[in-house]
């Protein structure tokens, strides 16, 4: 009797790297190791998409669609080429217009891709609707997803076999056009009778023939044990990658699911052990200049209690490592459980999972919803769509109050579509402005990714990569570079500008009073100023305000950009900006005064 063939999609280099690495990989480092995966007789990749688009504009001053059409050309045209959307998110910071989730499928298509995996982290239905049709309208096969985890303990309404076959039945009920079915838990944490009981129940309800899929990670250690639960109840397809970025917070290596199927009615893709032994040998090399997060590597028992996807846990645990504030992570994580609680049992993934970690950063840094991070505060009043539990009502008053919002039962997609923000004219006309050439690729890079996308396509994006031979450098180097740093003077903590030449700079106290200053620049603090201080640290996006400027309380002096959150910082009563004490794109500290009120 031949074995059942089970078709394998490596993750690598799109899961793996954003599990791994929050999605900081060059293209030209790990392409090698796509040309070693081709000769292992991989040809199932998923390779763009999700966060992995936006990260290269954000941090590597690259552009997603040239390395799509690189990976395609390595590969060669009959490989399948699978990206990961987010329905009306496609793969953009905020949901999109109709023309915009057009524009996403017809680009993809453009650049390389077979699949789109299709997913909406509320289960929310309305939301796969129009993303899937424009999918398939652009010749793309599309993967539909229901999304998966499993509740803290004490949480209950959802998320059981009964609630994933509500949202099947809803799926095929729908009418959307979809190739394949995917059942993704990119937490981890589903436990592994669940996951049998919901992929038997799935392949009674599909018709005979539908591919079905599971995706999910080795976060909470169970990945393997859910793999094998879902082999056994008829899954046709599982997702796996390749060392170093598997296992973790990623998914199960290939060579560990060829052992655990030895002896089995299997057929992993019909890999070989010696092939990928090869292979991995040769993405070891590729990345061995870069550093691997040592959470990143580890499985960790209490992520049910605080489900993190792998793919969020490290970029938001580098993010932190950025902002000198990795300490708090243990407290973040712990503070989950009640934000996933009240916010309404959200699957957490991209983007639910960083509201999820927004808002529980808030609540650790800042005191109990004290300040509403603007994604969860309008995922709970419905701004993303239906929520699979109502919210608890005391958070959605405090998400209404300060955000300056109204819940609302409207679709996500009529709302962004009647966003004139959204329109393609709206983007054409930012990039007139700027004297960026107008394409649909840039039209939709500068939709996706905002400034970032706008200052990437000027030349001017960031270059954020962690390597090992960097990092030593700068351990070794006594030199200050041009910027702002923190300095501590007898056990006094200093914010301090420092630049080349004969310039002004400033000096001001983290903890509250700003020091002498050398320069008229700097304002002390009186009885009748009064310091505005940095809620969290990060860097300054935007300065609203100026000197002089006379403002009413609550009026937004300054815009910081911490945690891929923009936090504004308000005027704490009237008057009138003495000074602003920093510079757009300074980095900030906690604490650390940021302008002055009279």
């Amino acid at each position: 009797m031949a074995k059942k063939f089970i078709d394998i999609m490596d993750t690598t280099f799109r899961d793996g790297f954003q599990s791994v690495f929050g999605g900081r990989v060059l293209m030209n480092d790990f392409f090698p190791a796509v040309e070693a995966a081709k000769t292992a007789g991989i040809t199932h990749f998923e390779f763009g998409g999700g966060a992995r688009f936006q990260s290269l504009y954000f941090y590597l001053r690259e552009d997603a669609f040239e390395m799509m059409d690189r990976f395609r050309e390595i590969v060669g045209p009959d490989a399948n080429l699978q990206t990961l959307a987010r329905g009306v998110n496609t793969v953009m910071l905020d949901t999109g217009s109709k023309e915009l989730i057009d524009l996403h499928a017809k680009m993809f298509k453009k650049h390389g891709t077979t699949t789109i995996r299709n997913f909406d982290a509320l289960n929310d239905v309305e939301n796969l609707k129009y993303s899937g049709e424009r999918i398939v309208h652009h010749g793309l096969k599309h993967e539909i997803v229901v999304t998966m985890m499993d509740l803290p303990p004490g949480c209950y309404g959802a998320h059981t076999v009964e609630f994933y076959e509500k949202t099947l039945r809803e799926i095929l009920d729908s009418g959307i056009p979809y190739n394949s079915i995917c059942f993704k838990d990119a937490s981890g944490t589903s436990n592994p009778q669940k996951v049998f009981e919901t992929i038997q129940m799935a392949r009674r309800l599909i018709p005979e023939g539908t591919h079905l899929r599971l995706h999910t990670h080795e976060t909470a250690g169970v990945s393997v044990a859910a793999y094998m639960a879902a082999l056994e109840a008829g899954v046709d397809g599982i997702d796996m990658a390749a060392s170093p970025v598997s296992g973790g917070t990623s998914q199960p290596d290939i060579l560990t699911m060829l052992h655990a199927t030895k002896g089995m009615d299997y057929d992993l893709g019909g890999l070989e052990i010696n092939k990928i032994l090869t292979y991995e040998k040769e993405l070891q090399f590729c990345l061995s200049d870069y550093f691997m997060p040592p959470e990143a590597t580890m499985v960790s028992p209490i992520i049910p209690f605080s489900p993190m996807p792998g793919g969020a846990l490290t970029a938001n645990t580098q993010m932190m490592r950025d902002n000198n504030i990795l300490d708090r992570f243990p407290e973040v994580i712990a503070a989950m459980t009640e934000v996933v609680e009240k916010g309404g049992y959200g699957t957490s993934v991209t983007p639910v999972s960083q509201f999820y970690f927004q808002q529980a950063l808030n609540n650790v840094m800042q005191g109990p919803w004290n300040a509403i991070a603007p994604g969860y505060g309008k995922m709970v009043l419905g701004y993303f769509g239906k929520t699979p539990v109502a919210p608890d009502p005391e958070i959605v008053r405090i998400a209404s109050e300060k955000l300056g919002l109204e819940p609302t039962t409207e679709k996500a997609l009529d709302l962004a579509n009647a966003d004139e923000s959204k329109s393609l004219s709206n983007w054409i006309n930012k990039l007139k402005e700027e004297n960026i050439e107008i394409t649909e690729e840039n039209i939709f890079i500068a939709a996706a990714c905002h400034e970032k996308g706008i200052a990437f396509l000027k030349g001017e994006g960031e270059l954020n990569v962690r390597k090992i031979s960097d990092m030593k450098k700068e351990e070794g180097s006594s030199n200050m570079g041009n910027g702002s740093y923190t300095v501590v003077v007898d056990g006094q903590k200093f914010s301090v500008q420092v630049a080349e030449g004969n310039v002004d700079i400033q000096v001001t106290e983290v903890n509250g009073e700003s020091v002498s200053p050398s320069t008229p620049k700097v304002v002390t603090t009186s009885g009748t100023q009064l310091d505005i201080k940095a809620l969290l640290p990060g860097s300054v996006w935007k300065i609203v305000a100026n000197p002089g400027q006379s403002v009413n309380e609550g009026d937004v002096i300054l815009i910081l950009e911490s945690m891929k959150m923009e936090i504004d910082i308000v005027a704490p009563k009237g008057g009138v900006i003495k000074s602003i004490n920093v510079a757009t794109n300074d980095k900030v500290v906690e604490g650390q005064v940021v302008a002055v009120l009279g």
